[in-house]
């Protein structure tokens, strides 16, 4: 399969904690389904210090993963919203 657009689509998501509402990233989503994976490249910000748990309230909401070959973040189903 091919690899994503690393520069991917210019209009941003916000990422928070769905438990705690902490703004997790800032991320280049592309298409209109639900946030199942992030890729690494496309995180335009990120306000975690430790990679898949959230700052707030300490849960995983996301698993460090190869996704056609390329780093990104598996989303753990109802641990986050998107705006």
């Amino acid at each position: 399969m091919a690899k994503p657009n690393p520069k991917g689509p210019s209009t941003t998501v916000a990422i928070a904690c769905a438990k705690c509402r902490t703004p997790l990233y800032r991320y280049r989503k592309g298409g209109k389904g639900a946030l199942v994976k992030c890729f690494k490249e496309r995180i335009a910000e990120d306000f975690t210090q430790a990679p898949g748990i959230c700052p707030g309230c300490g849960s995983q909401f996301a698993r460090d993963t190869l996704v056609r070959g390329t780093p990104a973040f598996k989303i753990v189903g109802g641990k986050v919203s998107v705006k």
